[in-house]
């Protein structure tokens, strides 16, 4: 299968789920006529170009939202600053590209290529935190304890200049003392002390958060392979040291950016994940490791849980974060009302119960999700001292419409993987893999293999298998072009 023929695939899936696979020409003139908007200057845009910002990011990323820069301080506090693209600048809202990124609210990652939320003159031109580019950004400046809390934070517009883009595998197999730096490390005057600093940071941020109940889990993705234009294999895209670092440190920022907003009396989207509906699976598949779950959930006890298994299966702990996480459900986005400055939480909103985090607003990546663009413009308002851009009952709209959509465009990756996956195993119809079962409900029972990493459908002989059970499994047919791999147990 080439790549213009899984694009085809690709488009029509798009379609089918009401996404949309390309911009309107008028979204496209106007995306391009902000190349000449001038730049914009006032007195409350601080020159912060002087600090060693950088950026990690997958090795062909190039729609850069965010870069970093943190300084030591006393009693192993430290001051970390997080800058995020100001796509809100050139993105005007209720233009055509926003009209689009509406519509869409993500950039949908597929097999066959990615289909941007904002055209590529902005996202990965314009509006992005290019190495060597000066940009606009809304800085998150947080102080972060010994201990790891973010003790105070503080939000404000900026103009940055981004020292050096570097990779997730570079950096991680540095760190883990593996390879060489990066050459940046040598180039750029006190960008080793930063990562280091970052790094220590990252791990202080993640054991808070993991006192508290943050689930410690190591889930892996599929990664298209091609080689003179064909696809050749799906390998494992797996975490890293690295990954996690920037992680912990845009969920620090996402906290922060949600207490901000109520501090200052705005509505907000929220990220959520509700308790697991299945709790039950999950206290079962717990007991077949010799441990005995709360019958409620428990966070705490969950991460405990598995905490002990990733020490003691390593190679057996990404399957059963994969069945874990298929257990937990997908996050969703909800709407939080304006509160009055001061007024303390009635404990009533909806937290993420795999962050163990109450308040926590998408805010780091308006590149490629509409809810992060959504936030900054609230945040700019309130900085502003506007009235919120959105009302109450727009953003529970917008809030209901981009969980949809955020579904939608998963289902599209998952197809076209899956129509990748049936090309790569036609010709071994009859062969027998090791599989886990991820899905298991009325639609149908379904099971990923490992090589290549892909999902099927187990069409007979499914009775009695649930999430998390492991087995070996015949492929019995494929279709690419339906986007079909079935399976029996062998």
């Amino acid at each position: 299968m080439n790549p213009t023929h899984l694009h085809q695939i690709a488009v029509e899936a798009m379609r089918s789920r009401g996404l949309l696979p390309a911009f309107s020409p008028h979204a496209l003139q106007e995306a391009e006529a902000a190349r000449h908007t001038a730049p914009e200057r006032s007195a409350d845009i601080r020159d912060l170009r002087h600090l060693t910002w950088f950026s990690i990011d997958n090795d062909d990323t190039r729609d850069l939202d965010q870069s970093s820069v943190a300084e030591p301080l006393a009693d192993g506090t430290a001051r970390l600053l997080v800058a995020v693209a100001d796509v809100d600048w050139l993105v005007q809202q209720g233009g055509a590209v926003d009209d689009h990124a509406a519509a869409n609210t993500t950039s949908v990652y597929t097999a066959a290529g990615i289909f941007p939320m904002l055209p590529e003159v902005l996202s990965t031109d314009l509006t992005s935190l290019h190495e060597g580019q000066e940009r606009l950004a809304v800085v998150v400046d947080m102080l972060v304890a010994a201990d790891g809390t973010v003790a105070e934070s503080d939000i404000y517009r900026a103009l940055v200049l981004n020292r050096a883009k570097l990779t997730y595998d570079a950096v991680s197999a540095w760190l883990d003392g593996e390879a060489a730096p990066p050459p940046q490390i040598a180039s750029v005057t006190g960008l080793e002390e930063q990562v280091r600093l970052h790094d220590v940071l990252a791990g202080k941020l993640r054991q808070w958060r993991q006192s508290r109940g943050a689930l410690n889990v190591n889930t892996i993705a599929a990664r298209p392979v091609f080689k003179n234009g064909q696809l050749t294999d799906l390998r494992p895209d797996e975490k890293n040291r690295a990954k996690d670092l920037i992680a912990d440190l845009m969920i620090a920022t996402n906290g922060a950016t949600a207490r901000f907003l109520v501090d200052q009396g705005f509505p907000s989207i929220r990220r959520f994940l509700q308790s697991p509906r299945r709790w039950d699976r999950i206290v079962a598949l717990a007991a077949g490791h010799g441990v005995a779950l709360p019958a409620l959930p428990d966070a705490l006890a969950l991460d405990r849980f598995l905490t002990a298994r990733r020490s003691a299966d390593p190679s057996g702990f990404a399957d059963l974060s994969l069945a874990v996480v298929k257990l937990l459900g997908s996050g969703e986005y909800a709407a939080a009302p304006a509160r009055a400055k001061g007024a303390v939480s009635n404990g009533d909103e909806a937290g993420h119960f795999g962050l163990a985090i109450n308040d926590y607003a998408h805010s780091t990546a308006p590149n490629r999700r509409f809810p992060d663009l959504v936030t900054q413009r609230l945040l700019k308002a309130a900085l502003a001292r506007e009235a919120p851009p959105y009302s109450a009952e727009q953003l529970a709209d917008i809030a209901k419409h981009c969980t949809l959509q955020e579904d939608n465009a998963s289902k599209v990756e998952r197809q076209v993987l899956k129509a990748a996956g049936a090309y790569l195993l036609h010709g071994r119809i009859g062969d027998v893999f090791d599989a886990i079962v991820t899905g298991a409900a009325p639609k149908g029972t379904f099971v990923r293999i490992n090589s290549p990493l892909l999902e099927g459908r187990v069409v007979r002989a499914f009775e009695g298998l649930d999430v998390g059970d492991t087995l070996r499994v015949r492929l019995v047919a494929v279709d690419a072009e339906k986007s079909f791999i079935d399976f029996e147990p062998a």
